[in-house]
């Protein structure tokens, strides 16, 4: 698949990834807000890690630098 998604959004991705995993670890957030949170998290470290999003994919979106053409 095409990469999709750029440097910034992977940090933002992973940083929010961390955060929701650093307030579960804290006992900050708990039951269904966990648990969505959770899986949002694991989405976006996941998308973040292969570099592609399917939602970009469908919209025809990329945040990656343009290609320069010689």
């Amino acid at each position: 698949m095409k990469k999709n998604i750029g440097s910034p959004d992977r940090i933002i991705r992973i940083l929010f990834a961390v955060f929701v995993a650093a307030l579960y670890f804290a006992n900050v957030i708990s039951g269904t807000v966990a648990i969505i949170l959770g899986l949002v998290a694991v989405i976006l470290f996941a998308t973040a890690l292969i570099g592609t999003c399917p939602i970009y994919l469908a919209a025809n979106m990329s945040t990656t630098k343009a290609e320069k053409v010689v």
